[in-house]
């Protein structure tokens, strides 16, 4: 019998939530296949289930400390559609793009800065009591306390149009409860034009990465793919709203501009007995060719344009490098990450300015409806809630399809990559080679806890052992 080993990465470290990594060599010490395994489980589709519809948007922000804003935002846009409020005031409307700049621009900051940068300041190899937050503190202290005050702005955004920081309650069905005064419009104008400063460094430090190290990043966990996100209806980058668009690894449509609503049939989930994280995939493609990569790298690649203007020139440079077509490289993100950081403090400025912020007309409503589905662009990527509710206002389904799990695919595939390139053949695997895997996982800034939804029956089992390790009895059943 051939003899095969695996290597675990557990836990996989700098990310959001619990996951680990396991990597199965064969007898000649080569790679044969790698996996990204969620091994926690949060079950929200299951326990919304009987929620007031207005209970919604707030519960479900508890899914994750992280990108709370993304899933009240979501939920809140399904439950527009059930309320029937087909057009939002401009008040409301406009303090919900506020929040979710803000909420997009604290969480780019803490992702690149807090989980990534000491990669990309270090290197891979970096010994790893100096590739951490604390060692970026100490060599680059100047750029670590940006990284602190810029996110200290976007929590500050946060907290003024949701009410808190964290698990706001600003969006409710309909609309919105407050809108933006003077004093707070003010206190945000303040320092904006000190953001703007510093997003163009964080930029300038992202984008120096990738071109002076251009081989790796081109050949480091890159594969060809399709990408999927919302596009305005003029074809320009919207993080808050518009159609549903994706392109293949050529930039051809697979499908553009489609309403939302009817998501379900575009897309198909897939689930696989070792993760608790679904398998989504294109429905016309099919399982094998139908799987695609959402985030800011393909925002980017799906966009026409950016109607910021400096975020506008960033994306013409990014684009320039594969002269048009679609970024492959899955480090590239980290580029297109500070794109969008820029983009939304351009965005907050110009909003800050626009005398809507300070309306009194917050919400609408109109005929009542039993379905609806909201879509936003969160942080990671497209996320997608997706509810029903009775006469009594009482949830009866729940479908979420989160960034995170959007790009499950991809990860495992970029996991193996790596791992077959860097740890095939070694006679000892170091933890400098394990980093180089957790590398390329942290450049798609997952939210484990997000994607962690099973679909179908989850089982439940229970193994018992004696004092010496013998297994005297097992059981199992499945959760439906």
């Amino acid at each position: 019998m051939a003899k095969s080993r695996i290597v675990e990465i557990d836990p996989v470290t700098r990310v959001e939530g619990h996951g680990k990594v396991t990597i199965h060599l064969d007898e000649d010490n080569n790679v044969d296949e790698a996996r990204l395994h969620i091994v926690e489980f949060r079950g929200f589709e299951r326990f919304i289930q009987g929620r007031l519809l207005w209970e919604v948007p707030v519960i479900v922000q508890r899914l994750c400390g992280i990108c709370p804003v993304s899933h009240h935002l979501a939920a809140a846009k399904a439950m527009d559609v059930i309320v029937g409020a087909k057009h939002l005031t401009p008040t409301a409307e406009k303090m919900r793009r506020l929040m979710h700049y803000g909420q997009i621009m604290q969480s780019h900051v803490l992702h690149f800065f807090h989980l990534c940068s000491p990669d990309l300041l270090f290197g891979f190899d970096a010994p790893v009591e100096k590739r951490n937050i604390f060692g970026v503190i100490a060599e680059y202290p100047e750029l670590a306390k940006q990284a602190v005050m810029m996110r200290k702005y976007g929590q500050e955004v946060i907290q003024v149009t949701a009410g808190k920081k964290i698990h706001g309650t600003g969006a409710i069905p309909g609309g919105i409860n407050k809108n933006l005064s003077i004093r707070e419009r003010d206190a945000l104008l303040k320092d904006i034009d000190q953001m703007a400063e510093w997003a163009r460094g964080a930029l300038q430090v992202a984008k120096n990465y990738s071109v002076d190290n251009l081989s790796l990043v081109q050949s480091f966990g890159s594969f060809p793919s399709n990408y999927l996100s919302l596009v305005r209806e003029d074809g320009a980058l919207d993080l808050y709203h518009g159609n549903l668009r994706a392109i293949n690894s050529q930039g051809r449509a697979i499908f553009d501009q489609i309403d939302y609503q009817h998501y379900h049939e575009l897309l198909v989930e897939d689930v696989r007995s070792w993760s608790y994280m679904k398998f989504p995939f294109i429905k016309k493609l099919g399982r094998l060719d139908g799987w695609y990569r959402v985030g800011p790298l393909a925002r980017l690649n799906n966009a026409g344009f950016i109607d910021t203007p400096e975020a506008a020139i960033a994306h013409q440079e990014l684009k320039a490098v594969t002269e048009g077509k679609p970024n492959p490289t899955s480090l590239a993100n980290h580029w297109a990450r500070m794109i969008e950081l820029l983009h939304c403090v351009e965005k907050i400025r110009e909003l800050l300015l626009d005398p809507d912020l300070q309306g009194e007309d917050l919400v609408v409503k109109g005929e009542r409806q039993e379905e609806g589905v909201g879509v936003i662009e969160a942080p990671r990527g497209t996320l997608i809630h997706h509810y029903r509710v009775d006469k009594n206002d009482q949830v009866t389904f729940c479908n979420l399809i989160v960034s995170t799990t959007h790009n499950n695919e991809a990860m495992n595939r970029a996991v193996t990559k790596v791992a077959k390139q860097y740890l095939s053949f070694q006679t000892k695997i170091t933890e400098a080679m394990l980093n180089h895997v957790e590398v390329v996982i942290r450049a798609y800034d997952p939210c484990l806890s997000c994607a962690t939804h099973a679909l179908g029956q989850m089982p439940l089992e229970v193994e018992l052992y004696d004092a010496d390790g013998a297994l005297l009895d097992r059981n199992s059943q499945h959760i439906k």
